[in-house]
């Protein structure tokens, strides 16, 4: 741990602490209208989502294996947090955030950063863009100010709710909101380098102060004032039953906070040719996400949209995302008593613009439009998403891409019944050759192209069976282009063999790839073949093959199916002078 962090400070100057220091100053004044937003939509009060921010945000940077992470609650987790929160109580979200933590720190030291890579886009994509349209859609009851309004865990509830109460629109809501909007949308393409939703956030909260005082609901109104303070350390009561019933969400946290994270990580590389250690990030989210819940923060992940901030502003190492969580805390001391008067109406449009950009819309409608497995990998996780709960998404998601991707690679997999081509100088073997004119009745060469794994052994198995209509003393697979077999298709080639051997046959292999011979090592099918009947090249396998033929059946046969076969049938033809110079002796006579 030490020797990586050194090695990330080497060089480290004055000049790129003052980088360090603006963005991360720049950050931390992004991530604090962020960070309440987060936690508001996630259910819980806006102050939790500042703990968040400074403590989560400090420790990624610190421990993680980016060097320009930022870290903190992101929209990722809305869905699920709100889920928790409202199933399961405040209490028992500090806990699953915790068990969460847990598993991203046994992730990192058992280095399983790699597999996350191995989720499938469409997956990715498609719950993204679900909980996008959550987000946005959670907002629209404080843009307009409805009153009364309950909170649902499933989608089409909370739809309902919106529709019942939409009489009650709050006319100075609505302007607030609108204020906030079009100042986040206008500042960036009029002050680029000054944060669209800051001020948006107190302008609009100005306006509605002064303007409509007690007219629209605030942070203060709804939740109450906020501390000029951080917790103390608290220890939840915990108990086994808990953890039992908190281990699946914990999970999902876990797992969304590994992909969101490297993700993240992944866009800082492409930004400056730096290179994250995976693993390592992990760990960190891990130790962020155990050490957050016990100060009252919510679980928190890489942010994408805040690291790529942090490395326009010219961002040099972690240094900056520590000076992000600083200026957090500093605002939090002094400004605190201010962001009680916050309105919602503020804090909507914020979301929104949020969920807008995290939708990856050019993405899902590219891959909609390619019409293709993936594009119903990604339909299904999306509508999953929306209207059931992200768990369950992710995990159909999931099963689908691999079901699917067992279908592909069956279809990938052929097996053929091959001979050599005489008229090529190399007398490569194909496929066309085998006719019903031209098959050796002794020797079978298949080629395999393919995997072999369960979902094709079967497949394997059977297609070589039922083309080999007599029973040839040789049989040849060529190999060379199987990359991988698993022990299904092991058990069924060792099935093939045995079958073939039991009517006096021999089999011949070449080609054999590392993988596949590492298998059947393992498995003794190997030993079991022999050594000696493994070949490198097809052309050593026939000669072996060749030199085994049971030669008095070559005679008679025009198959001619090797070039061998020719000086074989002399055999006959010097058998037929030999009886021609008998039955002319006795003609003579």
């Amino acid at each position: 741990m030490r020797k990586y962090q050194s090695e990330r400070f080497i060089h480290y100057s004055l000049q790129k602490f003052q980088k360090d220091l603006f963005s991360g100053l720049i950050v931390g004044v992004i991530a604090i209208p962020l960070g309440m937003a987060f936690a508001i939509a996630s259910g819980v009060k806006p102050e939790y989502g500042i703990y968040t921010t400074i403590i989560a945000g400090i420790l990624i940077s610190l421990f993680g294996g980016s060097k320009f992470q930022i870290g903190g609650p992101t929209g990722a987790f809305v869905p699920v947090l709100l889920g928790v929160v409202m199933t399961y109580g405040y209490e028992n979200l500090l806990i699953a955030g915790f068990l969460a933590g847990v598993m991203l720190f046994l992730m990192g030291l058992f280095r399983l950063g790699v597999l996350i890579k191995f989720i499938p886009r469409p997956v990715t994509t498609g719950f993204t863009a679900g909980i996008a349209v959550i987000i946005f859609t959670g907002q629209i009851a404080s843009f307009l100010g409805l009153e009364g309004i309950k909170k649902h865990e499933d989608f089409i509830s909370n739809m309902k709710e919106i529709g019942l109460h939409i009489h009650s629109i709050n006319l100075y809501s609505l302007i607030v909101a609108l204020t906030c909007f079009i100042l986040i949308l206008l500042t960036p393409k009029i002050f680029p380098k000054v944060p669209g939703p800051l001020i948006g956030l107190i302008i609009s909260s100005l306006v509605a102060t002064v303007f409509f005082p007690e007219k629209v609901a605030t942070i203060g109104s709804t939740y109450g004032a906020i501390k000029s303070e951080l917790p103390s350390l608290h220890l939840p009561e915990v108990s086994f039953e808990q953890i039992k019933q908190l281990l699946r969400p914990a999970f999902v946290i876990a797992i969304l906070g590994a992909i969101e994270s490297l993700l993240s990580a992944v866009v800082a590389d492409g930004m400056t040719g730096n290179k994250h250690n995976s693993n390592r990030e992990l760990v960190g989210q891990g130790i962020a996400n155990m050490i957050t819940p016990l100060f009252g923060g919510i679980p928190a992940t890489g942010a994408i949209a805040r690291t790529a901030t942090n490395i326009k502003n010219g961002a040099t190492s972690p240094i900056s995302g520590v000076i992000h969580g600083i200026v957090v805390l500093m605002v939090l001391m002094v400004l605190a008593p201010y962001a009680s008067n916050i309105p919602l109406a503020s804090m909507a449009p914020i979301l929104m613009v949020v969920a807008w950009n995290m939708s990856e819309r050019k993405e899902f409608l590219h891959v909609l439009s390619t019409k293709t497995s993936d594009s119903i990998i990604l339909s299904i996780t999306f509508i999953l998403t929306v209207f059931t709960n992200l768990t369950l998404a992710v995990e159909v998601g999931l099963v689908l891409a691999a079901v699917l991707f067992v279908l592909r690679m069956s279809k990938i997999l052929t097996v053929a019944k091959v001979l050599p081509d005489p008229n090529d100088k190399n007398m490569k073997v194909r496929p066309n050759m085998v006719n019903q004119g031209h098959d050796c009745p002794q020797i079978s060469i298949y080629t395999i192209e393919g995997a072999i794994f369960f979902g094709v052994a079967q497949f394997f198995e059977t297609s070589i069976m039922s083309t080999i209509n007599h029973h040839p003393k040789t049989l040849i697979l060529r190999m060379s282009k199987v990359p991988y077999m698993d022990t299904t298709g092991e058990s069924n080639l060792t099935s093939l063999i045995r079958h073939f051997k039991k009517q006096g046959g021999t089999i011949v292999i070449s080609g054999l790839q590392k993988q596949p011979e590492e298998v059947m090592k393992r498995t003794g099918l190997y030993k079991e073949i022999g050594p000696g009947h493994i070949f490198e090249h097809t052309g050593d396998a026939i000669n072996f093959a060749l030199k085994n033929l049971d030669e008095n059946k070559c005679l008679g046969c025009k198959h001619y199916a090797f070039k061998e076969c020719h000086s074989l049938s002399k055999i006959e033809v010097n058998e037929r002078k030999d009886m021609s110079s008998i039955l002319a002796d006795v003609h003579e006579a």
